[in-house]
């Protein structure tokens, strides 16, 4: 029996040394901070890279940081081109480096047992450390039910396509909170889905809404980096779901889109930017959702069908308030 709880004192011992072993990182003065940031696409895709950026201009105004203080690399693919990306970031004396998409992490992971004293967090993904590196990300499934709200009520031909990218649990968990949206007002709709294999392809995910619009579909959803889908629908003459982005009128695609699930990445970019101003920054995971603002669902425009506003909004609240979430059973 001693021996067991010996064993258990050590155990504990060792877990608070583990606990303590969180690294501190002192203040840095406002003007001499930089933040790097790698991106998978290019900030005008008008999807996940444009969102992220749009969320890296609010930080900028809302710290007050120059244009100098804030380095990007566009378009760098999920390979060694991460890495090179990384290394420069920090011989350009980046504090914290910001990397948008999920296979980046094994590199991130690295990159944060070699250089210490740099932060690396990442966005999407699940690894992390209890020193220098952190991902963040958020319940974007909240929106995307909302979003099926107004693909179930508009579409006559109950046949609705999702173009998604991976055929993983992040895209496959947003279908399913976007199917259970479309059941929700209109049980009758079928949901056929294909994959493009890539998080960003301009071409690619065009040919793949129109082989959905092929079927008959008549109203389209997506998880994909571009506007692509909506140009799709648009010329078809069918509606759809956008993602990351709003398509404003007179854009490609805005007359099929009806609303999006969008990110405001400020929510994660301002608090941790600051907190490596304060001297406060913690290796803490980040998810936020519709009650943060972290996600939401952009404002409809005249396409949308008549009564889901009101279904939206109540909705909402429920999530809001943490009386109901998307996969509360049965």
């Amino acid at each position: 029996m001693k021996k067991v709880l010996a064993w258990v004192l050590c155990l504990m011992l060792t877990l608070g040394m583990v606990g303590a072993a969180s690294a501190e990182f002192a203040p840095v003065a406002k003007e001499d901070v930089k933040v790097g940031f790698i991106f998978i696409g290019d900030v005008s895709d008008k999807g996940y890279t444009y969102a992220h950026y749009q969320g890296l201009l609010a930080m900028q105004e809302a710290l007050g940081l120059t244009d100098d203080q804030i380095i990007i690399k566009t378009n760098v693919p999920e390979d060694s081109a991460c890495d090179a990306a990384m290394l420069e970031l920090i011989e350009a004396g980046c504090q914290i480096i910001f990397g948008n998409s999920f296979g980046y992490q094994e590199y991130f992971k690295e990159a944060a047992e070699e250089h210490p004293e740099v932060i690396f967090s990442h966005c999407s993904g699940y690894m992390c450390n209890d020193t220098n590196f952190n991902n963040y990300w958020g319940a974007i499934y909240q929106a995307r039910y909302l979003s099926g709200i107004v693909a179930g009520l508009k579409t006559k031909a109950n046949l609705i396509g999702y173009v998604g990218s991976m055929n993983n649990p992040e895209v496959n968990g947003g279908l399913n909170a976007f199917a259970l949206g479309v059941k929700s007002v209109n049980p009758d709709a079928k949901i056929y889905v294909k994959y493009t294999g890539t998080w960003y392809d301009v071409t690619l995910e065009k040919q793949t809404a129109e082989a959905l619009l092929d079927l008959g579909c008549d109203v389209l959803g997506q998880h994909c980096d571009t506007s692509m889908p909506m140009v799709a629908a648009e010329e078809r003459g069918a509606y759809g779901i956008g993602y990351n982005a709003v398509i404003s009128e007179g854009e490609p695609g805005y007359k099929a889109w009806m609303t999006a699930p969008v990110w405001d990445w400020s929510a994660v970019l301002v608090s941790e930017v600051q907190s490596v101003i304060d001297g406060t920054w913690k290796p803490e995971n980040v998810f936020f959702g519709l009650k943060e603002g972290l996600v939401s669902l952009a404002p409809l425009t005249d396409a949308a069908p008549a009564g889901a506003q009101e279904l939206i909004d109540a909705a909402t609240a429920k999530m809001v308030s943490g009386e109901w979430d998307v996969f509360t059973g049965p």
